[in-house]
């Protein structure tokens, strides 16, 4: 019994300090001008959609700028508006091809971590309330029958839901660590491939969306053949039962 109520204990503690979190932001929003005056133009500037304005930002920064894009990379599980792949470029475009591929994989493995361990403390029915209800069963279904691949598969294609995939990971209790080898995995072929293109904005808006494509089409053809394979099995192993 007693290890059952420290089991419990233990799983409302993140609870806790995001409810404290986020009810201290909320506080200092309204009595700290400094406090208001940065998160406004912060939410101004990320969702602007404009990638020159967010270097500027940035790099304003100077040594505290990875801290902040780490920090808009966890915060943009919850924020819709905010692209990952915006960020993953304006790392390049501030701090350069290698110091930027350094700062998008620790964010990347940040915010991969909290959307985790959000979905594995705070389970199935929180991370509904996030994602929608469709969009956690199509995931949930997704990654129950691809495992790795589906999470690679996602990291490497940035037009699909990486949030999602790191709520649902934690939710069905994939392994951290395997998790978090296929979001690496996946990841790093796109940091890759955004610090040899991020320079030239058209270029990499061209090929990231070639690079998507194929990548989609094969995991495409993949689910085909493993489709086609499973009845074969079955029947395989029907007959010699």
């Amino acid at each position: 019994m007693p290890n059952k109520e420290a089991d419990t204990s233990k799983s409302k503690l993140p609870l806790y300090i995001s409810i404290g979190i986020l009810v201290g932001l909320v506080v200092a929003y309204f009595v700290v001008p400094s406090v208001q005056d940065f998160l406004n133009e912060a939410w101004s500037v990320l969702t602007s959609d404009n990638e020159e304005r967010i270097q500027q930002w940035v790099s304003g920064f100077g040594w505290f700028g990875p801290v902040v894009l780490v920090l808009a990379m966890v915060a943009q599980l919850f924020l819709l508006v905010v692209p990952s792949i915006l960020l993953m470029v304006v790392s390049v475009l501030a701090y350069g091809p290698v110091w930027g591929s350094v700062i998008i994989i620790v964010s990347v493995f940040a915010a991969s971590t909290v959307g985790y361990f959000i979905g594995s403390y705070f389970g199935d029915a929180f991370v509904k309330k996030i994602i929608g209800k469709k969009s956690e069963k199509k995931v949930a279904s997704f990654l129950d029958d691809y495992g790795f691949w589906a999470v690679i598969i996602t990291r490497l294609n940035p037009f699909l839901s990486n949030d999602a995939i790191s709520f649902v990971g934690g939710v069905l209790s994939m392994g951290y660590w395997r998790f978090m080898g296929a979001t690496l995995a996946g990841i790093l072929p796109l940091t890759i491939f955004i610090a040899v293109f991020g320079k030239n904005i058209d270029n990499l808006k061209m090929g990231l969306l070639w690079g998507s494509l194929v990548s989609l089409l094969c995991f495409i053809a993949y689910i085909w053949y493993d489709k086609k394979k499973k009845p074969k099995s079955k029947k395989f192993s029907q007959e010699h039962s």
